[in-house]
Parts: C-alpha cells; structure tokens; sequence
C-alpha cells in the first residue's frame, strides 16, 4: 500500500514505531495531488512548503516526544493527527491563507484569523494540505456550482462528486489526503461521501464549533470530517470537537469517545416507512443499502420499520429556512468591506453591480428566495409556517428515538450523476438532499458509509443517530464496516 493510501490509524502506528515519517506520507500525498489534481480538481491551492516544514516539525516532535502545544488536550503525548495530511475545504478560514467560499467575491480574499477547528488542527501537528473546492457558499449538490470549475469524482471524470463539500470527497477518495474537513447543511459532508464512496460524518448541532466558518445557515451549518474509515472519522471527530466561546451555539456537553461493539446485540435500528416509499430511490441503491441492512441485522440489531412523520415535509422546511438564513448571512457581502468591489459608482451601483458580477446564479436563486420569504406579507406565511413545521419534525425525531437507536436509510436516491445533468433542473438537484435534509432540520449526528456499488459507481448508507449520541452511531458504523 502506498503511504498516500493510508488510513490514519495505520499512518499512525507506523508513525510512532518509527517506520515512516510524516514527511514522507506528506510528499506522497503531494506527489498524488501532482499527479492526479489536473484531471480531478479536489483543490484550489496546495500550500506544498509550509505542509513539507510542518511534516518535518512533526517527525522532529515525534523524536523528541513533545506535543506541538500542550494546551491542546492531549497530555505529555502527540495528539492523534500529529502529522496526518489533511484538506479543508474552502470556507473554513486559516490565518494567512486565501478563503474564497467557491465565490468570485471572495476570490482574493485573505482570512484574517484561524476558525477554531482549524486551529485546533494546527495546535495538534496536523499537517495542513490546502483548500479543496466547494459549491459557492456551500450552495449546491454536485460542486458544479464553485466559481473555480468542476470537481470531478475519481471513480468515473464524467460524473459529479456530489456537494457541496465535493472537493474535499473527491480529495479523501482518490488518496490526496488522508482526512479532510467539510461542512454540512443538508447533506453537503455526507452526499458527496456517498457519491465518493468515503466516509462523511454530520456530528450533532453544536458538537463542533462553527467559529471561522464562513456561514451559509447558521441554524444547519456543522462542520465534520470526511475519511476513509469509521475509525478515521471518530478520531477527527474527538480532535475537533468541543465547547467555544467564540460560538455560542456550541453545547456544554461531556465529550465524544468512541465506544466500539463486538456485536450489535440490543441495538434497535429504525427503517424509516415514509422515506423508503420514496419513489426516486435507485433500484441498484436500495438493493445495495438493503443488503446492508441485512447485514447489520445478521451482526445482532433489530431492524423495525418506525413512522416519521413529516418526512416529506422536511425537505420543503430546509428548502425555506436554508435560502431566508442564506439571505441574511450574504448580505454582509456588498462590496463595501472585503472581498470583490465594483469601484467608481454610487452606494446603491456598487452594491448592485458587484453582487451581479460576484455572486454565481445558484447563490442568487437562494437570497431571491428567502428576501421574498422574509419580506412582509410573505414572513408569516412562509418562514414563520417552516419553523412551525421545523418543531414537529423535532418532535417526530424525539419520539422515534423513544422506540429505537439509529435510523437507516440510503444517504442518496441515487448513485453519481453526469456532469451538466441536473444543473438546469434546480429541483432535481435539490432532490439530491432528500434522505439528508432531516438530521440538519433536526440538528440530529448522521453518517455516511460506503455500502457496495451499483454499476460501478459508490453507494452510500445513511445512519441517523440520536442527539449527541456520536458514540453510539459510530459503533453501529464501524460494526457495519467490518
């Protein structure tokens, strides 16, 4: 196996016997990043030397037996991503470095400042890769949507792979990292796993902090990880996790361990009745994610259809809350502060002309539609009515997990679609999300698990887990995986 085809665990225990240095799995993850990125596009920029010098910093630490920062958590040892090669994805800001969203308006804008998993990363040794490409502010289901071009899925260039996080998918899947960060608002970790045939964890509104996010909603945004294993995705998950002053919606809870089964035994897995009667479901997934099903039914979990209700609903909430929160989030985005600035016009020209020239159609769609929501007459009726239903589907979610552990269903209907397939049929696209939508509408952890292939190309299982309840879904995750 190559270096760049590691998981972490691996690269870790050949780390700390001294087989291999961080250097190395770096050059190879550069090499492979060379090698392969002209064809795929997984990244915008590669910072190749200053990954290289934090690659030999942590071969120096790992000498030495000194951790890069003891604050960070991890006692008198390095931490567990100490010189693991890692992606994030383009709207989460490092000091120094461009951060563009996907966006035009942003193009050669400079973070000013760190985002707190980011720098969580950095004070943990973590080598840092550079920043993979994204739908425009998260905005989309394919990354067709980044102002940057095409990000293409290595098991077939022709296809999409999936989004809106599908750069750093794209870069875990053809082994240019080994990990990689992404967000998720709908679906936007977790689909392009799916469609990447990685995994793709949504852990828990308010597990991780949002802090250095460049937002799209912030009552659905949650950063998560993206990785070739259960184990990897658990591992990032405890590194990255945590309380934040700096983002009040992070909760004071106890933190996340892992707690691996031998054996599903006592483990009651909900199907779901309204969502597989979706009629759009792919005949190859859903024979594939039902003999996944099977499967975790043969290692000791009861499986058992439950009632959600308000399951079709879901996807008609998010799609009304997502655009009313877009509305207001990119409105700083006005030419007046950062970012792109059409000069030489009055107030209101400058605002117009560069909104026009720096925001994509797909970003334009979603300020449309949630300012028309917003605005008066319409509020009541449209954002006031969502949040109302946004509760009940709360409240639908409570009482499943009254009766069971985790929900399964296929993380997409559908395997990769063609380039250019779904890009003039908005709906279509947003349809992508329906198996998805619910966990962030509910701010519930969910995950997403390579499950077998259907002609060729990667199917996703989708595992919905209880509030804060990480550990548990994990196990369910990695039993399944192995």
């Amino acid at each position: 196996m190559k270096l760049n085809e590691l998981t972490i665990k691996k690269a870790r225990e050949l780390l700390d016997k001294g087989e291999v240095s961080s250097r190395e799995i770096t050059q190879a993850c550069l090499d492979q990043i060379r090698a392969k990125d002209g064809e795929i596009h997984a990244f915008l920029d590669v910072y190749e030397d200053d990954a290289l010098k934090a690659a030999d910093k942590s071969d120096v630490r790992r000498k030495d037996a000194l951790p890069v920062n003891p604050a960070a958590g991890h006692g008198a040892g390095l931490s567990p991503l100490d010189g693991i090669p890692v992606a994030l994805k383009d709207n989460l800001m490092l000091q120094g470095k461009r951060c563009s969203a996907g966006s035009k308006i942003l193009e050669n804008y400079t973070a000013a400042y760190s985002g707190t998993v980011v720098r969580k990363l950095v004070d943990q040794g973590a080598v840092i890769l550079g920043r993979t490409n994204m739908d425009e502010f998260a905005m989309g289901s394919s990354t067709e949507h980044s102002a940057y071009g095409v990000t293409k899925n290595p098991h077939d260039t022709k296809r999409v792979p999936g989004g809106s996080s599908g750069g750093s998918a794209a870069a875990v899947a053809d082994n240019m990292c080994l990990a990689a960060l992404g967000s998720d608002t709908g679906g936007s970790i977790r689909q392009p796993a799916s469609l990447c045939g990685v995994v793709g964890l949504k852990p828990t509104y308010g597990r991780v902090s949002r802090y250095g996010l460049i937002a799209m909603a912030s009552s659905l945004d949650q950063i998560g990880p993206l990785t070739k294993s259960v184990e990897d995705a658990a591992l990032v998950l405890s590194c990255i996790q945590g309380q934040d002053h700096k983002d009040q919606t992070t909760a004071d809870v106890a933190d996340f361990k892992p707690a691996w089964k031998q054996d599903l035994k006592g483990v009651r897995i909900g199907m779901p009745r309204q969502a597989w009667a979706e009629k759009g479901i792919d005949g190859g997934v859903r024979s594939q994610v039902q003999a996944a099903i099977k499967k975790l039914e043969e290692a000791g979990a009861e499986i058992k259809e439950v009632d959600l209700p308000y399951t079709d609903e879901a996807l008609a909430v998010y799609y009304l809350v997502m655009p009313c929160e877009v509305s207001a989030n990119l409105s700083r985005f006005d030419g007046m502060r950062y970012g792109l600035r059409e000069k030489d016009l009055s107030l209101f020209e400058t605002y117009a002309k560069t909104r026009v020239k720096g925001l994509g159609a797909e970003v334009r769609r979603r300020i449309l539609l949630g300012t028309y929501a917003l605005s008066k007459g319409y509020y009541d009726a449209y954002y006031v009515q969502a949040k109302k239903v946004q509760k009940l589907i709360h409240t639908g979610y409570e009482a499943a997990f009254r009766d069971v552990d985790a929900l399964v269903t296929p993380t997409a209907p559908t395997t990769a679609f063609k380039i250019g397939e779904k890009t003039d049929d908005p709906l279509a696209m947003y349809l992508e999300d329906v198996f998805t939508v619910g966990a962030n509408v509910a701010g519930l952890p969910a995950i997403s698990i390579p499950c077998g292939e259907s002609d060729d190309l990667p199917v996703g299982l989708h595992l919905i887990g209880n509030w804060f309840k990480e550990d548990e879904l994990l196990a369910i995750a990695k039993r399944y995986e192995h």
